[in-house]
This record gives structure tokens, C-alpha cells and sequence, in this order.
């Protein structure tokens, strides 16, 4: 007997349809560009400490802003998104996004260089939860699991332009004309967003919102809390989302160049296979969850405990770098990080109803967020007090790692319950209503 959940096709399910490939596609194509951005800086991290003069601790600086406004929006985000719609939100973030990857390209300070990197930031934060909301709208929630991996690898098809094309770009054509030509991709993707894309289709408006003021903020923030889905959908994000992201946005660079011996064009391949395992364990952790709703979270701790396996495998090999069979390894292995974080979404979708899937999306997704700034900080003051010691810098990781789980088994039996709980209610409704 198969272990999937059954899924209902409630009668005020979304239909799906080309329609809605094509609205949720203009979606993505935000959401794309705004990682694109986002990573941008993880390829030109030797880059940004050469032109504004910084040390470890300052260049890590750039990215723990960047996150710190991302995670610290999230959860007003979500409110917005529940009470705009996703079309404002969408159009918001892609004008203070371009707006911040424009004025990281022309600053001429670390200070100017800072204050656009949070401007970046604050937009990027508009675009996820959105898409996410814009699936949940236009697509049934059979389909859930699958267009949140979908959604996640065309996010690392963003990062996989970074790793490819603006590493080259900056070599080639140099900082300000590689920055600011980036930037276009932002004016390219807004004319399709403010033109085409619709919050919902017709016949299934959301029930109007609340009177927006303090008392609905509190309402909506803490019945998404209470939900055990939600926290441990956050914890889940939290503890497999920072390794790869810690990776990938900054610290993979220096640590395969500086600590391994590599040069710059072998260890942007080895981010590149980062992203490209990432984008193929996206597929499939997407169709074994559809199937297989009781697969979450075997593969969300699987994928933790591979990832801490091979982590410490790496910085603590005995010999001066490890060898390339073992970093090709890492690599492959954080690419399912991005993957399992999109697991924390399935246990905090169907805890919640429609009109608080944005606001329980927001607390989910600062979970991973949270644990990437705190661990980029981290790395960057341990490698100034140590003399750029990698070992110790990067075994920061495992405090962070453990403390995930811990949670994770904590709230999961209970999680499931509730779950099951909501899944049988939702059965009677769709019985019992009238055709």
C-alpha cells in the first residue's frame, strides 16, 4: 500500500491549465532575475574585497546585510502578500532590487556599496513568498509540492547565470559594466509583470481581507505560529537551506581558492555542479513528495545528515587540500540543500488556510535565512581571529545543524497529527458539499 497521502481535488480548487503556466512563468521569471542578483556578489566576493579594501569580516558583511533585511522582511512580506496580492508585492520588489543592484555597480564606497545591498535585499524578499502565493492561487493543491521545486530550480537557474556568465563578465568587461548591464535583466522582467500577470483566476478571488491595522498583523502572525506545521516547516528551512547558501553566496570561492589551492575557473565549476545538482534533486524530491507526503521528512534529516557528513569529511581531511573525488562529492551533495528547505513549505502549506499562506510562507522562509546570516557572520569573524583558518571557520556549521534537528524532532510527531487532523476535516467539507 503506497504511503502518499490521498489528495483532494476540492471543489474550490484552482484548474490550472496553460493560462496558468503562463501567469506563474512571469512570476518565476521575477523570482529568477532576484537570485540572480542575490548571488551575484557570491562570484565576485574577491572582487568586492579588492575594490573597497576589506577584510574578511567586512566582506562578509555585505551578504549578513543583504540576508539580515531579507529574513527581517519576510514575515511583513507575507502580510503584504495576504493583503495586497501578489501583483503589488511582485512590482515592489522588482523596482527596489534592480534599483539596488544599479547602485551596487556604481557605488564608489563600502558604505554606498552596503546601503545597495540592502535595498537589493529588501526587494528580493518580495519575491518568493509571492511566487509561491502565485501557485497556490492559479494551480491545485495536488500540484503543491511540485511547483515549489519547480519554482526553487528556476531559482537556481538564476544562481547558475552568476556562477557562469557574471564570473566571466567581471573578468572580461569589469565591475561597473558587468553590474549595471546585470541590472537590465530587472527592467526586462517588469513590463511582463505590470502588463500580463494576474493575482488569481476569475471565479476564485480570495474572501475579502481583513481591515488592515495592528490587531490584524498580531491575528494573522500568531495563528500561523501556532500551527506546529509552521515552526517545523521553519526548522526544516532553517537547518538544510544555510550550508549550500553559506556556499554558494559567499564563502565557496575563497575556501576552494584559498584553502584548497584551486584556481578561480576550477572552483567556479565546482559551484556550478552546486547548482546543477541542485536543480536535478529538485525534480526529484518534487515528484517524491507528491506521491509520497510521508517521504518529507526522512529526506529533510537524510539530506542534513549527508551534508554535515561530507562537510566534515572535507575540512577535516589530514593533508594540506582534499582531494578533488571529495570536493566534487560536497559539491553534489549541497546542491540538495536547496531542495530539502523546499520541504519546509510542504509542512507549513497545508497547516494553514489560503488567507494565511502568506504569512506562514514568510515565517517558513526566514527560518533558512536566519541560520545563513548568522553562519556568514560567524565564518567571517572566526577566519580574522584564526588567520584565515578554514577548519575552524566552516566547522561553525554543526552548532547550527544540531540545533535544527533537535527542533525537527521535536515538533514533528505533532506536526503530523494536526496534520492529519486538518487532512480528515477537509474530507467531510468536500463530502458534504453541495453540487
Amino acid at each position: 500500500m503506497s504511503s502518499a497521502a490521498p489528495t483532494l481535488s476540492l471543489p474550490g480548487d484552482p484548474p490550472g491549465g496553460r493560462r496558468a503556466l503562463w501567469i506563474w512563468g512571469i512570476g518565476v521569471a521575477v523570482y529568477f532575475v532576484a537570485i540572480i542578483f542575490r548571488t551575484s556578489l557570491g562570484v565576485a566576493g574577491l572582487d568586492a574585497a579588492d575594490r573597497f579594501e576589506v577584510n574578511a569580516s567586512a566582506l562578509s558583511t555585505f551578504s549578513i546585510l543583504q540576508l539580515l533585511v531579507y529574513a527581517g522582511m519576510q514575515i511583513p512580506v507575507g502580510l503584504m502578500v495576504d493583503r495586497l496580492g501578489t501583483k503589488k508585492v511582485l512590482t515592489i520588489g522588482v523596482v527596489l532590487f534592480t534599483l539596488g543592484q544599479l547602485g551596487f555597480a556604481l557605488s564608489p564606497s563600502y558604505g554606498m556599496a552596503l546601503a545597495s545591498r540592502a535595498l537589493l535585499g529588501c526587494g528580493d524578499a518580495m519575491t518568493f513568498i509571492s511566487v509561491l502565493r502565485l501557485g497556490a492561487r492559479w494551480f491545485p493543491a495536488r500540484r503543491g509540492p511540485l511547483i515549489g521545486q519547480v519554482t526553487g530550480l528556476f531559482g537556481m537557474a538564476g544562481n547558475l547565470v552568476s556562477t557562469l556568465f557574471i564570473a566571466r563578465a567581471l573578468h572580461g568587461f569589469g565591475w561597473t559594466t558587468t553590474f549595471v548591464g546585470s541590472s537590465l535583466a530587472g527592467v526586462v522582467v517588469l513590463v511582463p509583470l505590470l502588463l500580463f500577470l494576474k493575482d488569481h483566476p476569475e471565479g476564485h478571488e480570495p474572501p475579502p481581507a481583513e481591515r488592515a491595522g495592528a490587531a490584524y498583523v498580531r491575528k494573522q502572525i500568531a495563528a500561523s505560529w501556532r500551527e506546529p506545521g509552521t515552526r517545523l516547516g521553519m526548522w526544516v528551512h532553517f537547518t538544510t537551506q544555510f550550508p549550500a547558501m553559506v556556499f554558494l553566496l559567499l564563502w565557496g570561492m575563497p575556501f576552494l581558492v584559498e584553502a584548497q589551492g584551486l584556481s578561480r575557473g576550477t572552483a567556479g565549476e565546482l559551484l556550478t555542479l552546486v547548482v546543477l545538482s541542485n536543480m536535478v534533486v529538485g525534480l526529484v524530491y518534487g515528484q517524491i513528495i507528491a506521491r509520497h507526503h510521508a517521504a518529507r521528512a526522512p529526506l529533510a534529516l537524510g539530506t542534513i545528515a549527508m551534508t554535515a557528513l561530507l562537510w566534515a569529511s572535507t575540512i577535516f581531511y589530514p593533508g594540506d587540500h582534499a582531494p578533488m573525488w571529495l570536493l566534487i562529492t560536497l559539491c553534489v551533495v549541497l546542491g540538495s540543500c536547496g531542495p530539502a528547505s523546499m520541504i519546509g513549505f510542504d509542512f507549513g502549506r497545508p497547516a494553514n488556510p489560503p488567507e494565511r499562506q502568506g504569512t506562514a510562507s514568510g515565517i517558513v522562509n526566514m527560518g533558512g535565512f536566519v541560520a545563513s546570516m548568522t553562519t556568514l557572520f560567524a565564518v567571517g569573524v572566526l577566519l580574522d581571529a584564526t588567520g584565515d583558518d578554514y577548519r575552524i571557520a566552516f566547522a561553525s556549521v554543526f552548532v547550527l545543524e544540531v540545533l535544527g534537528v533537535v527542533q525537527i524532532l521535536r515538533l514533528h510527531a505533532g506536526a503530523t497529527h494536526r496534520e492529519r487532523d486538518h487532512h480528515v476535516v477537509s474530507r467531510v467539507e468536500a463530502v458534504h458539499v453541495p453540487v
